[in-house]
Order: C-alpha cells, then structure tokens, then sequence
C-alpha cells in the first residue's frame, strides 16, 4: 500500500472518530462518503468497511469519555444495544441484497433528512 493512500485512512478514520465524538454519530457518516470519492469504493465496500471500523474497541474510548462525564443513560444502552444488534443484523442483510445505486440514494436520503430535521430543531 502506498504512503499516500496510509495517510489517506489515517485522516478518514480521525475525520470518522472526531465527528463521531463530537456529534455522537456513528463515524460512518463521514467514513462512507470519503472511502466513495477517495478510494472509488463502491457503497457496499463502503458500508462493510465503515462498519469493521466501528466495532466496540473504537467506540468504547469515546464511550469513556463521556461516561466520565456522567453523560451515559446504562438503563437505555441496555435496551438500544439488543435492539441494534438485531437492527445492524436485519438492515445488513437488506442492503447487501440492494442495487449499489439504489443503496447509494438510501444513504445519502437518510443523512439529508437527518440534517434537515437537525437544522430546523436548532431554532427551537
């Protein structure tokens, strides 16, 4: 692997890890763009990639942190955690079975209503 493309996924994972510290998102909203337009991945090696990625070791030192901070409801994790395992499972199994295109339009329609939403609320 060339030293460019290294420094490449070395800045895509910080760019992943901080938005997904800051906004308390999965980094993959940052991850899956960047591997599309830098590394010419399609959205399903994208989405694969992105989720190796996120497993619980990465996750857990943001998790610290606010943990630390007092800010983690475990009642809720509890419920949220189950369910999205079964959730990540099921909505996998779709996506694999879906169009690259299709899938591509699914992603982008889930951040930009996502984005909406969280703008206009911002006013409230």
């Amino acid at each position: 692997m060339k030293l460019e493309s290294i420094l490449l996924l070395i800045l895509i994972g910080l760019a992943g890890g901080f938005v997904g510290g800051l906004a308390g998102v999965g980094g993959g909203i940052a991850i899956v763009p960047m591997l599309v337009f830098f590394f010419g991945m399609t959205q399903h090696e994208a989405q694969g990639t992105s989720i190796g990625t996120l497993i619980f070791p990465v996750a857990a030192m943001a998790a610290f942190n606010y943990y630390k901070g007092g800010y983690i409801n475990f009642k809720y994790v509890a419920f949220i955690a189950i369910s999205f395992i079964i959730g990540g499972y099921l909505g996998s199994k779709l996506a694999i079975s879906l169009d690259q295109k299709l899938l591509k339009r699914i992603f982008a329609t889930v951040l930009v209503l996502g984005a909406v939403k969280m703008y206009f609320d911002s006013f409230k």
